[in-house]
C-alpha cells in the first residue's frame, strides 16, 4: 500500500522508431508520446512546420532583432532616472549584480529553448511541460495588453515629429490656442519682469498636456472623454509601419532591423557629444553618477534594480524565444546572449550620460543646484523636461527631429519584437489556420490590437497609460517567467537542458548557469513577486491619485493573463485519460522531442500505474 507500480516501454514496443534529425532542421520527424490502456506509446511524425519555417537571412539580423527589442525606450527614460532616485553610483552594484545572476541567464535561458525546439510561446509548451502552457496563452493576451499602450506612446513621439517640422519648435512658446495664464518660459522669465510660482508651467509641460494630451478636459482614471483624432492618427501610422514590418515573417522584419536598430544609437552618440559639451552637464553626470551608500540599505533600491534589469532585457515576453527559433541549429546563441546582454547595460548607462547631462545643462539655464527639481519621472522626462532642452539649442528644429526619429525606432523595435511573439506562438500552434494565412492573421490581430489602443489616445488616456503600464505586464510577467523557470528546471530537468545546448553548440553550460537556472533565477523572481506585492499602492499621475476602485481594475488586468495557467492546466488535466498520477505524469512529460538527436529519456519511459 502506497506503493507506485510501474513498468518500462522498450523502444521496441512503440508504433515506430525514432529518427535522427537534420542539424538544421529539416525534414525533422518528432518522437510524440500519448497514453492508452495505461501505457506510454512513442511515435514519431514529420514536423511540417519545421520543414518549411524560415531562418534569418543573415546572422546579424538575428543580433539587430534582439537588441532592437532589448533596447527600447526604457533604457532612455527609465534607467538614468532610476539610477539617480535609487543611489546614483551606488545603484550600480545591485544592478550589475541582478544582470548577472538573474538577467543575463533567463535571457539565456530563453534563447536556447527558442533555438533548440524551433517554436513559439505556445507550441513550445508540448515539447517542455504541457501543463504549463497556459502560459504562452498568458503572455498572449499580456501582449495585447502592453501593445495597446506602448504604441500610444510611439504614437506622441509622431506627433512630436511632425510639430518639429517647423521654423521654430511649437513648445518654445506659450501659444494661446493652447496655453493657459500659468504658462510661464521660466528660463526668459526674468528678462520679462515675471516670476516663477507653484502654479506656474513650461510651455513645454502645457504644450504636452494640454496640446497633445488635452488632459485638462478629463478629471481623471473614470473619465476618459473622446478620442484625440491627431493621436488616433498618429497610431494609425504606428501600426501601418508594424504591419508592414511583420506581415512577411523575418524576411520582412529581417530587413526592417537594420534601420529600427542601427539607427537610435547614432543619434543616441550625437545627442551624447552634444550633451557633454553643454555648460552645466558635469553637475548633471555627477548627480548621476556619485555614490550614495545609504541607500542600499533600503530593499526597494534592490527591488528597482531587479525590476529594472528584468524589464530591459526582456524575458517572459516570448519574444525571445520566437526571434531565436528562426535560428540555424548550430547558431551561437551563447555568444548571442552574452553580446546583447552586455550591449543593453552599457546602452542603459550611455543614455544616463546623455539624459543627465541635458538635466544639468537644464539647471544651469534655470539657476538650480539640486537636478531633482527639473527632472520628471516617467514619459514626461522624455517629451516635456528633454523636450525643453532642445527649443534652447542652436539648429533646435534638427536636434528635435532626431530625438523623436530615435524615440520612434526605439519604440518600433521593441513593438514589433513583442507582436511577433504572438504572430509566432499562433502561427505554430496552428500552423494549418495561422500559418499558412499569416499576412491575414497580422492584418486582423493589429486591427485588434489598434482599436483596443484607441482607448489610451482618448483625453484622459495618460491615465490610463499609466495603469496599464503598472499592471499589463508587472506580476504577470514576473509569474511567467517564474513558472518557466521552475518548468525548464524542475520538469524537464537541467541534464536535458543542458544535453540540449551540447548539441547545438558542442559544448554544454557550466555550473554557473546550471545554479542560476535552478535555484539563484527562481529565488530571484519569487523575491521581485512578493516584493511587488508589499509595496504595491495606488497610482497617480501628475500629482493626481487614482481612486482604490482602479487599483482592483488594475490587478484584475494581471489576474486576467495568468488565471490561463491553471485554467488551461485543469482543462487538460480533466480531459486526459489514466489515474490521477498518470495524467499528472504524461502532463508533467515533454509530448515531443526538440530538433536535436532522438532523446534517450523516450526510449525507456517508466509510467505509474
Amino acid at each position: 500500500m502506497g506503493q507506485i507500480k510501474s513498468k518500462s516501454i522498450d523502444i521496441s514496443e512503440t508504433k515506430e522508431g525514432p529518427h535522427k534529425n537534420d542539424c538544421n532542421g529539416n525534414g525533422l520527424k518528432e518522437s510524440e508520446t500519448f497514453l492508452e490502456d495505461g501505457k506510454i506509446y512513442v511515435t514519431t511524425k514529420t514536423d511540417s512546420v519545421n520543414d518549411q519555417r524560415e531562418t534569418w537571412g543573415r546572422k546579424f539580423e538575428f543580433l539587430l532583432a534582439i537588441v532592437g527589442f532589448a533596447v527600447d525606450l526604457g533604457n532612455v527614460w527609465r534607467f538614468p532616472y532610476i539610477c539617480f532616485k535609487n543611489g546614483g553610483g551606488a545603484f550600480l552594484i545591485p544592478y550589475f549584480l541582478m544582470v548577472i545572476f538573474g538577467g543575463i541567464p533567463l535571457f539565456y535561458l530563453e534563447v536556447i529553448l527558442g533555438q533548440y525546439h524551433r517554436s513559439g510561446c505556445i507550441s513550445i509548451w508540448r515539447k517542455i511541460c504541457p501543463i504549463f502552457k497556459g502560459v504562452g496563452f498568458g503572455i498572449c493576451l499580456m501582449a495585447l495588453y502592453v501593445s495597446s499602450y506602448y504604441n500610444t506612446v510611439i504614437a506622441w513621439a509622431v506627433y512630436y515629429l511632425y510639430s518639429s517640422f517647423a521654423s521654430e519648435l511649437p513648445w518654445s512658446r506659450c501659444d494661446p490656442a493652447w496655453a493657459n495664464e500659468n504658462c510661464l518660459d521660466q528660463i526668459n522669465a526674468s528678462a520679462h519682469n515675471m516670476s516663477w510660482s507653484n502654479s506656474s508651467e513650461s510651455p513645454a509641460h502645457q504644450f504636452f498636456e494640454r496640446h497633445v494630451l488635452e488632459l485638462y478636459k478629463s478629471s481623471g482614471i473614470g473619465d476618459l472623454g473622446t478620442p484625440r483624432w491627431q493621436i488616433v492618427a498618429c497610431l494609425f501610422i504606428v501600426y501601418v509601419i508594424l504591419y508592414f514590418c511583420l506581415w512577411k515573417g523575418v524576411r520582412s522584419s529581417g530587413k526592417a532591423v537594420w534601420v529600427t536598430a542601427t539607427l537610435p544609437y547614432v543619434v543616441l552618440f550625437i545627442l551624447l557629444i552634444r550633451g557633454v559639451t553643454l555648460p552645466g552637464a558635469g553637475l548633471g553626470i555627477r548627480y548621476y553618477l556619485t555614490p550614495r551608500w545609504h541607500y542600499l540599505a533600503r530593499p526597494g533600491v534592490w527591488l528597482e534594480a531587479a525590476t529594472q534589469v528584468f524589464f530591459s532585457l526582456g524575458p517572459g515576453f516570448g519574444t525571445l524565444i520566437a526571434l531565436s527559433s528562426y535560428n540555424r541549429f548550430d547558431n551561437n546563441c551563447y555568444r548571442d546572449a552574452i553580446i546583447t546582454s552586455v550591449i543593453n547595460c552599457l546602452t542603459s548607462f550611455m543614455a544616463g550620460f546623455v539624459v543627465f547631462s541635458f538635466m544639468g545643462y537644464m539647471a544651469h539655464l534655470l539657476h538650480k543646484t539640486n537636478i531633482e527639481e527639473v527632472t520628471t519621472p516617467g514619459v514626461g522626462l522624455l517629451f516635456v523636461v528633454l523636450g525643453q532642452a532642445l527649443t534652447t539649442f542652436d539648429g533646435s528644429v534638427f536636434f528635435s527631429i532626431i530625438f523623436f526619429l530615435m524615440i520612434i525606432t526605439l519604440g518600433l523595435d521593441s513593438s514589433f519584437g513583442g507582436l511577433e511573439a504572438v504572430i509566432t506562438g499562433a502561427a505554430d500552434e496552428f500552423p494549418e489556420k495561422v500559418g499558412k494565412n499569416r499576412e491575414k492573421f497580422v492584418l486582423v490581430f493589429l486591427s485588434g490590437s489598434f482599436l483596443f489602443a484607441i482607448s489610451t489616445t482618448t483625453q484622459g488616456g495618460a491615465y490610463l497609460v499609466t495603469l496599464l503600464e503598472a499592471y499589463a505586464a508587472g506580476s504577470a510577467i514576473m509569474t511567467f517567467v517564474l513558472l518557466e523557470a521552475i518548468s525548464v528546471s524542475w520538469f524537464y530537468g537541467i541534464d536535458r537542458l543542458c544535453g540540449d545546448v551540447q548539441a547545438m553548440l558542442g559544448f554544454g553550460p557550466g555550473i554557473f548557469w546550471r545554479i542560476c537556472w535552478k535555484y539563484i533565477s527562481p529565488i530571484f523572481l519569487a523575491f521581485m513577486i512578493i516584493m511587488g506585492f508589499a509595496t504595491s499602492s495606488n497610482l497617480a499621475y501628475d500629482g493626481q491619485v487614482f481612486p482604490d476602485w482602479s487599483t482592483a481594475v488594475g490587478w484584475l488586468i494581471t489576474l486576467s493573463s495568468v488565471i490561463l495557467v491553471p485554467v488551461y492546466a485543469i482543462y487538460r488535466y480533466c480531459f486526459e485519460t489514466g489515474s490521477p498520477r498518470q495524467r499528472c505524469f504524461v502532463l508533467t512529460k515533454p509530448e515531443v522531442g526538440g530538433q536535436g538527436l532522438p532523446r534517450e529519456s523516450l526510449a525507456m519511459t517508466t509510467v505509474p500505474e
